[in-house]
């Protein structure tokens, strides 16, 4: 329950309109009555340890009985509903989230005047953020439910699917017991997890699909019943509906991001990708036979993104053979071609940022959305300075005289095939692509779909300028964007043609990438950068590095989301000063323990290690230049840190001591970038400790091989060099360092 309130109210933040439909109120109050009636109970019932009759109290007042057990309790429901009512608002006022309760029978549904009320209630509460929690109303119903669809409901879960066709739902979640619905009773060998069913399918194809094994112990339903709500939901409107987990963690998350969880069912037909209208299945469809059609479509799948990172791989050795001179021109070209293709780019960014508004798409999100001619202006003048850089390929870093006649050098080549999964920013699709194409470096991109229409505008333009440029001896699959719904975990194993993943995005998308791929993967996971204002800051200089570490970019992962104050200037009043000014700048402030003591703030940090990624930051107080350097060290998550401060024996000791990517003395954070740190551009920020850390640009995408060369006319064996046969010997003098 507190992972699925957690969800919820990460969702109502981001601007999403969410509804429970939830049970539980019976098992609350089998657990409150138990107790009364172990309290009510004398000493000698307890220790002769009688029990009460249920079963002939419940048949004395007329209630249905099953299989000699007694059904469930309406009066369990009516003890229980108090109880999980207040559970749930608890946790959810722990978010700032109001919660209301709406009790449900099958006569609010059957009655068109009932029905449209109960439309506008959640509409008007969903409207001012409010979570409507709807249940049947088991003390009426007995618990007993009603007729199976029409228009009324037999379970929560067919009541969710009514619901969510009333209130036009996107998406309806069925969580159950297990991972989803399998061909056969996940506990039978060889049981398999069916990843889709569409709206297209018959009664008897789907029927086929499945068989319906032992109705689980919780609730009234069972698997058939959920997989009837699903389908009668997805047919009657509601785009995706999945049956998943319940206990598996982030569940929700996972279902939101688009990773495979569960079983989805889709209102469309995977041939053209239009609704299809169907009759209603009934619950006696749903028996009985296997079916391999769902696993031969993700076998398909798997073949064709298999297929097309091989395709990449085959271009990048192409692209490697090409002379310098011919990818400078491909750089050029790109460039003239985005730049050209402007006011389209423009356009296609408009409408994908009208779609994310209508979604509900977080505010940073959006910032990081929005394309805008300068931005175009600056990928294009970053670019054209990457292609005015030295070419990578085949430097010589290290030259060896391994003995008389014998070279060996050391040169820089082309990793191979980078994966880069991006978040929204398209912006970072031609910088990345750049690099590539100046390295060597095969790519194979996966965007998120808040930027389709962008991304496969971008990709068109540059895939076409690059085939221009080498005359079509490079293949265009060299850049390569994944536009399928192929999932992100089908593509992380394929360690044979993919040798880096580059994750851009949120902590989550970071996270899940480094746990679910055997390929190497360099990036981080967030930003949580800091300023350290020293005793010894020069006031206005403090401020003016200050407003900019946070405010000229806020959602961006090198952006300031942290603020230190040495003791003293809590005294002097500089720290008043600049937090006056971020006020005005339009931040809003949360402290940490002793910030919250002095009075810097009224609203406490719930977290000192935090990416806001917008405009709110954290302060805190510190005693001295020790302890701010422990407290970025512990907080702070390696990207940028930056110390503002006129003495420059701390700001060495600080620049030494703080293990971040990058460390700044008296300069804004914002610089922690590829263009602006020269690279020409970046293809992320790594704070990982191996192979590049920082701003990765094009040295971050190479690697070394070795060239041994023999200059003689016999060659040269190891056997020459020792025992019997020695006739050479070592010199390894170094020819260039």
């Amino acid at each position: 329950m507190a992972s699925i309130v957690e969800n919820a109210a990460k969702l109502v933040r981001e601007g999403k309109e969410v509804l429970i439909v939830t049970s539980g109120a019976v098992g609350v109050g089998r657990q409150r009555l138990s107790k009364q009636s172990v309290l009510r109970r004398s000493m000698s019932e307890l220790l002769t340890q009688r029990e009460l009759n249920i079963d002939q109290q419940d048949r004395a007042l007329g209630i249905p009985t099953e299989k000699g057990k007694a059904s469930y309790s309406s009066a369990c429901a009516a003890a229980g509903q108090l109880g999980l009512m207040s559970l749930y608002e608890t946790m959810f006022s722990q978010f700032d989230i109001t919660i209301s309760q709406i009790l449900v029978t099958s006569f609010d549904f059957t009655s068109p005047e009932r029905k449209q009320n109960i439309q506008y209630v959640i509409s008007q509460l969903l409207a001012l953020g409010i979570v409507p929690l709807l249940n049947e109303n088991d003390p009426v119903s007995l618990n007993q439910g009603y007729q199976t669809f029409g228009n009324t409901f037999s379970d929560n879960d067919s009541l969710a699917a009514l619901i969510s066709i009333e209130m036009n739902a996107h998406l309806l979640v069925l969580l159950t017991d297990v991972q989803g619905v399998f061909d056969r009773p996940p506990k039978e060998p060889g049981a398999k997890l069916i990843d889709t069913f569409y709206g297209h399918e018959s009664s008897e194809s789907i029927a086929s699909r499945f068989i319906v094994g032992e109705k689980s112990l919780q609730g009234r339903g069972g698997m058939g019943a959920k997989v009837d709500a699903a389908l009668r939901a997805s047919r009657g409107g509601v785009q995706a509906v999945v049956i998943a987990a319940g206990h598996e963690e982030r569940i929700i998350d996972k279902i939101l991001s688009g990773e495979k969880a569960g079983t989805i069912f889709l209102n469309y037909s995977p041939d053209n990708g239009d609704p299809v209208e169907v009759s209603s299945p009934t619950a006696d469809a749903l028996q009985p036979k296997a079916s391999e059609a769902a696993a031969a479509e993700e076998e398909n799948a798997t073949d064709r993104i298999e297929a097309l990172a091989a395709a990449v791989r085959r271009a990048s050795r192409q692209l490697q053979g090409m002379s310098a001179a011919v990818r400078t021109k491909a750089l050029h070209m790109v460039a003239d071609a985005l730049l050209a293709s402007q006011d389209d780019l423009l356009a296609a960014n408009a409408e994908d940022m009208i779609a994310a508004e209508t979604s509900g798409l977080s505010g940073s999100l959006i910032s990081r959305l929005k394309l805008t001619a300068e931005k175009l202006k600056g990928v294009v003048e970053g670019i054209r300075s990457l292609a005015e850089t030295e070419d990578p390929i085949g430097k010589i870093v290290g030259r060896t005289e391994v003995a008389n006649e014998l070279l060996l050098e050391k040169v820089r080549c082309p990793i191979g095939v980078l994966l880069i999964i991006f978040e929204s920013r398209p912006d970072c699709l031609p910088q990345i692509a750049a690099l590539a194409l100046r390295s060597g470096n095969g790519l194979l991109l996966k965007g998120g779909k808040e930027a389709e229409r962008t991304n496969k505008l971008m990709h068109s333009v540059i895939v076409r300028a690059v085939v221009a440029a080498t005359e079509g001896q490079v293949d265009g699959s060299v850049v390569s964007l994944v536009t399928t719904r192929e999932e992100v975990s089908s593509i992380l194993r394929l360690d044979k043609y993919i040798d880096l993943v580059i994750p851009r995005g949120s902590n989550e998308l970071v996270s899940y990438i480094k746990s679910h791929t055997t390929i190497p993967v360099m990036g981080h996971a967030d930003g949580v950068c800091h300023v350290y204002v020293d005793s010894a800051a020069n006031c206005n200089m403090a401020l003016r590095v200050l407003v900019d570490s946070k405010t000229n970019y806020p959602s961006a992962c090198n952006s300031a989301e942290s603020l230190l104050f040495h003791q003293d200037n809590v005294q002097s009043g500089v720290a008043d000063k600049l937090l006056r000014a971020l006020r005005a700048a339009g931040v809003v402030l949360f402290g940490g323990p002793r910030a919250m003591s002095l009075g810097l703030t009224d609203r406490v940090a719930e977290d000192l290690h935090c990416e806001y990624g917008d405009l709110r930051m954290t302060v805190e107080v510190v005693d001295g230049l020790q302890q701010a350097v422990d407290h970025i060290n512990t907080f702070g998550s390696g990207h940028t840190e930056c110390i503002v401060t006129e003495d420059s024996s701390s700001a060495e000791m600080f620049l030494r001591q703080v293990d971040s990517a990058c460390v700044f003395h008296n300069a804004s954070t914002r610089f922690a970038d590829g263009f602006r740190f020269g690279l020409g551009a970046e293809v992320g920020i790594s704070t990982g400790r191996i192979h590049a850390r920082g701003p990765v640009g094009i040295e971050g995408l190479m690697t070394d091989k070795w060239m041994l060369r023999s200059g003689s006319s016999q060659g040269h064996t190891v056997a020459s060099f020792s025992g019997s046969e020695k006739i050479c010997s070592y010199t390894h003098k170094q020819l260039l360092k």
